[in-house]
């Protein structure tokens, strides 16, 4: 399966390299979010609750534009069907689609939680980096496996680009959550993360109860 997952990941990127269809849609959608909320707020720095709901609203919606172009390839080339008759393991198929989309939220990230510090987050952030790194990799892990099981369930629907949102959100509300509650306090001043660590374990516990219900559902969401 390890093996399988990787050339079907190696493809996805390869994929992604050339068109270039993704992760640079991702990364403007976000910075143009952060550009907009800094003159349309008319502010230079936020804190505490709005600056963490600012934070992961932009990042969520974000990773719906990842999700939305996860299986396109397969769809548009008829690759879905080559999947399917193929005698491989089709989990391999979700650890590729999900690793694809993992990889893609975090270059996205490597450019927008820069240009989020400098555009609207008044505290220096430098002190606070390894908790929110920690943050981060939990829930994209989180919006990973659900994008691509709800990617495989919107496939071959027409109304892709409608249906992946509205199963998607209500889904992630939880990594919403808990990743805004854990990252509010990093974004004071004072940098106190009391409870952070009741979060991450929220967020690992997420993790690991979707990761599970992919790998026993997806092979019935390949099939219908």
């Amino acid at each position: 399966m390890t093996r399988t997952a990787l050339v079907i990941l190696r493809k996805d990127l390869a994929i992604e390299v050339r068109t270039r269809e993704s992760v640079p849609a991702m990364t403007l959608f976000t910075v143009t979010v952060f550009v907009l909320f800094h003159f349309g707020l008319d502010r230079d720095t936020l804190e505490g609750e709005l600056a963490a709901g600012v934070l992961w609203v932009t990042l969520l919606l974000a990773a719906i534009l990842g999700v939305n172009r996860l299986f396109v390839s397969e769809r548009e080339q008829g690759g879905m069907v080559g999947l399917l008759l193929a005698p491989i393991d089709r989990t391999a198929v979700f650890v590729a689609k999900a690793a694809a989309l993992l990889l893609y939220l975090l270059l996205v990230q490597a450019v927008a939680i820069p240009a989020y510090a400098i555009l609207l987050l008044g505290p220096d952030l430098f002190g606070a980096l390894p908790e929110l790194l920690a943050v981060l990799a939990l829930a994209d892990v989180g919006l990973a496996v659900v994008g691509a099981l709800v990617a495989a369930l919107a496939v071959e629907t027409r109304a892709r680009d409608l249906i992946v949102p509205l199963l998607l959100l209500p889904l992630v509300v939880p990594v919403l959550i808990a990743a805004a509650s854990a990252t509010e306090p990093l974004f004071v001043g004072a940098q106190d993360a009391d409870g952070l660590g009741g979060w991450l374990a929220i967020l690992a516990l997420y993790d690991a109860v979707f990761v599970f219900l992919a790998v026993a559902v997806f092979d019935f969401l390949l099939e219908d």
